[in-house]
Protein backbone atom coordinates (compact mmCIF):
# COMPACT_ATOMS: atom_id res chain seq x y z
CA UNK A 1 0.00 0.00 0.00
CA UNK A 2 1.42 3.41 -0.90
CA UNK A 3 1.57 6.31 1.55
CA UNK A 4 -1.32 8.22 -0.07
CA UNK A 5 -3.68 5.23 0.20
CA UNK A 6 -2.52 4.56 3.74
CA UNK A 7 -3.20 8.19 4.70
CA UNK A 8 -6.67 8.06 3.17
CA UNK A 9 -7.41 4.95 5.21
CA UNK A 10 -5.95 6.43 8.41
CA UNK A 11 -8.11 9.54 8.03
CA UNK A 12 -11.17 7.31 8.38
CA UNK A 13 -10.17 6.47 11.97
CA UNK A 14 -11.72 8.20 14.97
CA UNK A 15 -10.00 11.25 16.46
CA UNK A 16 -8.67 9.13 19.32
CA UNK A 17 -7.32 6.44 16.99
CA UNK A 18 -5.67 9.03 14.72
CA UNK A 19 -4.04 10.72 17.71
CA UNK A 20 -2.69 7.38 18.96
CA UNK A 21 -1.40 6.52 15.48
CA UNK A 22 0.26 9.93 15.12
CA UNK A 23 1.95 9.48 18.48
CA UNK A 24 3.26 6.07 17.51
CA UNK A 25 4.57 7.38 14.17
CA UNK A 26 6.36 10.29 15.84
CA UNK A 27 7.81 8.02 18.48
CA UNK A 28 9.11 5.71 15.76
CA UNK A 29 11.23 8.59 14.41
CA UNK A 30 13.03 9.16 17.69
CA UNK A 31 16.20 7.12 17.65
CA UNK A 32 17.75 8.48 20.85
CA UNK A 33 16.05 9.39 24.09
CA UNK A 34 17.27 12.51 25.86
CA UNK A 35 17.04 11.48 29.51
CA UNK A 36 17.14 15.09 30.73
CA UNK A 37 14.32 16.11 28.39
CA UNK A 38 12.26 13.09 29.41
CA UNK A 39 12.75 13.94 33.09
CA UNK A 40 11.81 17.57 32.49
CA UNK A 41 8.64 16.60 30.61
CA UNK A 42 7.70 14.10 33.33
CA UNK A 43 8.10 16.81 35.98
CA UNK A 44 6.05 19.26 33.90
CA UNK A 45 3.27 16.71 33.40
CA UNK A 46 3.19 15.90 37.12
CA UNK A 47 3.03 19.63 37.95
CA UNK A 48 0.17 20.21 35.52
CA UNK A 49 -1.76 17.20 36.84
CA UNK A 50 -1.23 18.42 40.41
CA UNK A 51 -2.62 21.85 39.46
CA UNK A 52 -5.63 20.23 37.78
CA UNK A 53 -6.28 18.03 40.81
CA UNK A 54 -5.96 21.03 43.13
CA UNK A 55 -8.35 23.07 40.99
CA UNK A 56 -5.79 25.83 40.47
CA UNK A 57 -5.19 25.30 36.76
CA UNK A 58 -6.85 27.57 34.23
CA UNK A 59 -8.51 25.46 31.57
CA UNK A 60 -10.30 26.28 28.34
CA UNK A 61 -12.39 24.35 25.85
CA UNK A 62 -10.55 22.41 23.12
CA UNK A 63 -12.21 24.52 20.42
CA UNK A 64 -10.65 27.69 21.88
CA UNK A 65 -7.27 26.04 22.44
CA UNK A 66 -7.29 24.80 18.84
CA UNK A 67 -8.07 28.32 17.56
CA UNK A 68 -5.17 29.72 19.59
CA UNK A 69 -2.80 27.04 18.31
CA UNK A 70 -3.74 27.73 14.71
CA UNK A 71 -3.45 31.48 15.24
CA UNK A 72 0.01 31.08 16.79
CA UNK A 73 1.04 28.90 13.84
CA UNK A 74 -0.11 31.65 11.46
CA UNK A 75 -2.95 29.77 9.86
CA UNK A 76 -6.68 29.72 10.21
CA UNK A 77 -8.62 26.86 11.79
CA UNK A 78 -9.39 23.80 9.69
CA UNK A 79 -12.98 23.00 8.95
Amino acid sequence: MDAKALLAEALQLSDEERAALAGELIQSLESEVDADAEAAWSAEIRDRLDRLDAGTAQTLPWSEARQRIHAAAGRGPRT
